[in-house]
């Protein structure tokens, strides 16, 4: 079978996901633009020179809807001949447009794809397209729907964390992901977005408060504690899924769960054909792909089967993996990981995460494949697993090895 390799991978900073955020003014349509543009110029790529852009984002309405993807291609600086294809995997949408696009080339449709997303938080707000899972009651009571901090809270109560644990976290995703930034370990593929004037607009993700500390965050109110035990008491709707719990333990809130930001990420992928015909050196191979399904409930459990599966299917180890990335939706998430595998934690987001820098829902998956590619180069390490969990219920992993 044909090897599918990286040959780049870049992302713009996250803004904040709000009416002041940085990023505010800018389209999705636009952004996405940056960065396939970014990819373009960065690799002299010519004419119809990729098979196609896939391209994830989750909430597919408004300025975001209407295959974004194919938008994007045709504001961008690409030929017009380059489609465009958009996907939602929910939080894993960026991560399985790269998966998909390895897996088209190792099945010999094509030589080269672009890969990636965006997600504009603050102009399309999450749940804006009335997902029937959340709002139609007769599939939301059939699956014990509840929300995802619900879900986390659920993992939380399940596996026995408590907040310190989660806020210990939160404070040392902080830490680090400033570290990475003052020591700019980010900076081979971060892509400044500018204006229509070249005045640069955003060039660092500003949603990482660096000065977080235990005693900050002990003040902060449990996110999804009133939503759980008042209204509308998606609490009862739990427990009666999971009868042994008698009461679900609320340990998240804004500063251990991931940021609502807007963000961007694209990911050049293609044969070993594709980087002799531009002169480009492979970065790294895509391994090993896979994505799985769980129960709708706790919902965000997903990177622990997810990597199960993907180590089997590649007939390796926990201990064959250098470095992870485990997207960082809820504290109890990554502490669910860390507890399963007993990796040790010094291998794990070493460059802090979503937490720390927000979670552009489409993008993210993209973002922490491009980051873990960055960092195994770093640290001179070889091999790397990235992992999300998915709403709804779904996990999804992507091995790489360093060529």
């Amino acid at each position: 079978m044909t090897e599918a390799y990286i040959y780049d991978a870049v992302r713009t900073p996250r803004g904040k996901g709000r009416k002041d955020g940085s990023l505010h003014e800018v389209t999705s349509v636009a952004l996405s633009a940056t960065v396939l543009n970014s990819l373009k110029e960065r690799n002299n790529l010519e004419g119809h020179a990729v098979e196609d852009v896939i391209w994830g984002n989750v909430t597919q309405v408004k300025e975001q809807g209407g295959c974004l993807a194919r938008t994007a291609v045709l504001a961008s600086d690409l030929d017009e001949m380059i489609p465009g294809l958009a996907i939602n995997r929910f939080c894993a949408s960026g991560m399985e447009a790269v998966n998909l696009a390895a897996n088209q080339i190792k099945g010999g449709a094509g030589d080269a794809y672009i890969a990636g997303g965006v997600e504009m938080m603050g102009r399309v707000p999450m749940g804006s397209d009335g997902a029937a899972i959340a709002v139609d009651p007769s599939v939301a009571m059939d699956m014990y729907f509840v929300p995802q901090g619900i879900s986390a809270d659920i993992i939380a109560t399940e596996y026995g964390f408590t907040r310190d644990q989660a806020d210990q976290l939160a404070v040392e995703s902080q830490r680090r992901a400033a570290v990475a930034w003052d020591e700019g370990r980010f900076d081979k593929s971060i892509v400044a977005v500018k204006d229509i004037n070249g005045l640069t607009i955003l060039d660092k993700d500003e949603y990482m408060r660096p000065g977080t500390d235990m005693q900050s965050l002990g003040g902060l109110k449990a996110a999804f504690k009133e939503q759980g035990e008042v209204m509308p008491g998606f609490d009862k709707l739990a427990i009666m899924k999971y009868p042994h719990l008698e009461k679900i333990n609320h340990i998240h809130h804004a500063g251990n769960s991931s940021g609502i930001v807007d963000g961007s990420a694209g990911v050049l992928i293609g044969n070993k054909e594709f980087g002799e015909k531009y002169g480009i050196k492979p970065r790294a191979k895509i391994r090993q792909t896979c994505k799985i399904g769980l129960d709708p409930t706790i919902m965000l459990t997903g990177p622990v089967p997810a990597t199960q599966k993907i180590l089997k299917d590649a007939g390796m180890a926990i201990s064959d993996i250098d470095l992870f990335e485990v997207n960082e939706a809820f504290a109890s998430v990554v502490m669910r990981f860390q507890q399963v595998f007993d990796v040790d934690s010094n291998v794990i987001n070493v460059n802090g995460g979503s937490i720390a820098m927000g979670h552009p829902l489409g993008a993210t998956g993209a973002i922490i494949i491009g980051t873990l590619l960055d960092e195994l180069e770093r640290q001179d390490k070889e091999t790397g697993l990235a992992t999300l969990c998915i709403a709804s219920g779904m996990g999804a992993a992507t091995i790489i090895e360093r060529v």
